[in-house]
């Protein structure tokens, strides 16, 4: 079928290739503009099948993509690495306006520099690798410490090997040579921080681009996004300018997000892209005046983009396996815990706690400091239905309404659910 740009219009139905929470989240959103949706995936009850129909079947099935695609009038994706087989076969049976170049281009990691090079845009130095020999060689022109990625597959820091040494260069290569697939080697940028842009482009080419999130991974898995980034005003235009660079470069439909490095010098280094909803813009689902999850919606289906600004600082901070029994009894209690000091009060919706002011504050004439509500934070829950809750596994997040983002830091602090989170 052809992919030339056309309106789908609210009443349609949007199919989705995954059926995880940015599907359901995705599907959330987009029920609300009128459209319904159907996924497919190969686990019973994904969450995004709990919200929308679904087709059990593995990614690869051909026939499972002919039923999606009689079920749709257009289709998306919420994760890169989409069998290649199915995504051809998807762009001739429907509508698939995000195409399947883009796809192609960013679940490889050297299609993906090259093509963010050719948009006139940095990214660290980088050398292909195909064997142990090219390793050494790699690691002698840019130096240690180095990382060792795989150029296909891997997310949360799976996939990749920090070469601190010479003796690591061996193990780092057999490790990783197991994938079966082309290595890549990058120099290691010493940033200060690592930051993030969200943009979306319609077909016609109509762009928009979310304020800058300032991102902090513990064990290569995002834990927080803050937002406004703690960076001067100049780095963050710059930023959106580079990420709104690369969407139109690459003719991007629906999201892009682009991850960054910056650097002490002020420079930034694009780090990764991914065509789609991404964690780092969750914090937009509240924070905003239109969510990354419509705004996807509204590009794939060729209507006006909704305008992006910030409506109140926020912290958005992930619920992995580990957190998920303490959220869940806050949620029921309408209380947070304090970190077990026993000396405060626990922390109720819209404050923590309850009987202290903010830092540097003195209560108002006539006003006790109980009655300030203390830090001003709003949390926001969302939980993603899935089943199994493992350490480390992205469970849910929440975002943090705050009057200023040192507030929602401390309020994860105070709290202590993630107590061990460095």
């Amino acid at each position: 079928m052809s992919n030339e740009a056309k309106v789908i219009a609210p009443g349609a139905t949007i199919g989705v290739l995954g059926g995880g929470q940015l599907g359901r989240m995705m599907a959330l959103a987009g029920s609300n503009l009128g459209y319904r949706f159907v996924t497919l995936d190969p686990t019973p009850d994904a969450p995004c099948g709990q919200v929308a129909g679904q087709i059990v079947a593995g990614y690869d099935d051909q026939e499972a993509a002919r039923r999606l695609a009689e079920r749709s009038d257009v289709i998306t994706y919420e994760f890169e690495n989409v069998d290649a087989g199915v995504a051809a076969l998807l762009e001739e049976l429907s509508y698939v306006p995000q195409g399947s170049k883009l796809l192609y281009t960013t679940q490889h990691r050297l299609r993906e520099k090259r093509a963010v090079e050719a948009a006139g845009v940095k990214v660290a130095p980088y050398a292909e690798i195909g064997s142990e020999e090219d390793l050494r060689a790699a690691v002698k022109r840019l130096g240690l410490p180095a990382v060792l990625k795989t150029a296909t597959g891997g997310y949360d820091g799976k996939g990749q090997w920090v070469i601190r040494s010479e003796a690591e260069i061996a193990p780092a290569y057999a490790e990783l040579s197991k994938a079966g697939t082309e290595l890549v080697l990058e120099q290691f940028i010493p940033f200060v921080k690592e930051l993030s842009v969200i943009a979306a482009r319609s077909p016609h080419g109509e762009i928009q681009t979310f304020p800058v999130a300032e991102n902090i991974h513990v064990d290569n898995i995002l834990h927080l996004s803050i937002v406004p980034a703690r960076v001067e005003e100049r780095v963050q235009r710059e930023a959106e300018r580079l990420a709104a660079r690369i969407a139109e470069g690459m003719e991007a439909v629906g999201l892009l997000a682009v991850e960054m490095f910056l650097t002490a010098g002020g420079e930034l280094f694009v780090n990764e892209l991914a065509p789609r909803p991404h964690n780092s813009g969750h914090y937009t689902m509240e924070a905003c005046t239109t969510s990354q999850f419509e705004q996807h919606v509204r590009a794939i289906c060729n209507l006006p983009l909704g305008k992006a600004e910030l409506l109140s600082p926020v912290v958005m901070v992930n619920v992995l396996g580990e957190h998920l029994e303490a959220v869940r009894e806050a949620m029921v209690q309408g209380a947070w815990p304090d970190g077990g000091s026993g000396k405060e009060p626990a922390a109720r919706e819209g404050g923590l706690p309850a009987g202290r002011p903010l830092l540097g504050s003195a209560p108002e004439e006539g006003k006790t400091a109980g009655r300030q509500a203390g830090f001003p934070v709003i949390p926001k829950v969302h939980l993603y239905g899935k089943n199994g809750a493992a350490p480390k596994r992205k469970m849910g997040h929440i975002n943090l309404l705050c009057r200023d983002v040192e507030d929602g830091l401390r309020w994860i602090e105070q709290t202590n659910i993630w107590r061990n989170e460095r």
